[in-house]
């Protein structure tokens, strides 16, 4: 086993590249002692519902699953009819990268491009039409993803803005939150102010992306918004007999402050990246590299040359996360201290986990230097 894990190639492709913090581990295996009642009647589940209340506030309910897929499938199963629909971003999670899981389920996707991986009423409006036309999937649901699929944020004002436009339609707000501690924690507020008290009605709290080896809960915080999840969670197949050992990982995060460490630690690593790539253009080391969105959370996006690219992966996994573009050839760009070359260029994604070390980040940009200058 170590020699398959001093093979491994250090990742910046996703956040769920990384292990399970010692301390999630440590919680499963204290759960593993005796017996409990299968099916969510155990006692760790029973007092995950305290937590999560304690979070979200009083009447909060949460609903243990495997993975993010089934936690916003099924979430917005139960918030829609079956002639329902969901206005979603064109970058959001449940369009691009869910298999089309949602649509598998028969939920009509209505999305809208953004540059930011934001919706605004106004973007919203582009879709939410047609209300008593047979002819056409009803939009009862906005669906926004924080921190967004860019790694960009909602403030609270923005999040109460679309809830309320959404409600005056009669529609419903559901939030994807798989990286909602990475949100929080560069906010720098409490889980409750920007989900509950700004209207969300249903969200999807991430354990995985944070920590956690399988955990994800869906957290109704209006039971009017959302029926028949009990049955929902089992006909997806996201009902866990042994649910201790899910509500378990979810209770190191969330019954105390593993959450919020591990979230400020990602997003730090990735500020330092993007402060070591800014310094490292200012002063020519690292040419050819431009950012294409703020680096709010644990995400950094930019461009670089394709090849560049290539040779960066055989050390460090990442993802290209946009199509190859011929690059502006002749001349120097002056935001990136790029000499034109007239090769492809790609737009990429490099993510920070909760256990990257500033030892990666700076293995990493060593390694951009080297790379862009052989360019």
């Amino acid at each position: 086993m170590d020699t398959l894990h001093d093979a491994a190639v250090r990742g910046f492709a996703s956040d769920n590249y990384s292990g399970v913090h010692p301390e999630v581990i440590a919680a499963i295996a204290a759960a593993n002692g005796g017996h409990q009642i299968s099916y969510g009647e155990d006692a760790y589940t029973e007092h995950l519902q305290h937590v999560i209340a304690g979070h979200f506030g009083d009447g909060a309910k949460a609903f243990p699953v495997f993975n993010g897929t089934g936690a916003n499938v099924t979430a917005l199963l139960s918030m829609l009819p079956r002639w329902g629909a969901v206005i979603a971003a064109s970058t959001a999670h449940i369009n691009v990268d869910e298999g089309g899981a949602p649509e598998h389920q028969g939920i009509k996707l209505l999305t809208v491009p953004t540059a930011d991986g934001k919706l605004t009423p106004e973007l919203v409006d582009r879709e939410a039409w047609g209300w008593g036309d047979e002819h056409r999937a009803q939009p009862l649901v906005v669906s926004i993803t924080q921190s967004t699929e860019l790694g960009t944020l909602y403030t609270p004002e923005e999040i109460r803005a679309l809830a309320d436009h959404a409600h005056g339609h009669g529609m419903r707000l559901h939030l994807d939150g798989a990286r909602l501690s990475n949100a929080a924690a560069a906010l720098d507020l409490p889980l409750r102010a920007f989900t509950r008290d700004a209207g969300v009605d249903v969200l999807s709290l991430g354990g995985t992306k944070n920590g956690a080896l399988g955990a994800e809960a869906i957290v109704v915080l209006d039971a009017a918004a959302s029926t028949g999840l009990p049955f929902l969670r089992k006909g997806n197949m996201q009902l866990s007999s042994k649910m201790r050992f899910v509500s378990a990982q979810l209770l190191a995060l969330y019954d105390g402050d593993l959450w919020l460490r591990n979230a400020r630690h990602a997003n730090e690593m990735a500020q330092r990246l993007r402060t070591g790539i800014e310094a490292g253009v200012a002063d020519g080391s690292i040419r050819g590299v431009a950012f294409t969105q703020q680096t709010q959370v644990n995400g950094v996006f930019a461009t670089l040359r394709g090849d560049v690219a290539d040779r960066l992966r055989q050390s460090f996994r990442f993802y290209d996360w946009g199509p190859a573009t011929p690059d502006a050839a002749g001349g120097e760009s002056e935001a990136s201290g790029e000499v034109g070359v007239g090769a492809e260029r790609r737009e990429v994604r490099w993510m920070c986990s909760f256990d990257t070390t500033e030892a990666d980040i700076d293995a990493f940009l060593a390694a951009i230097a080297r790379e862009t200058a052989a360019a």
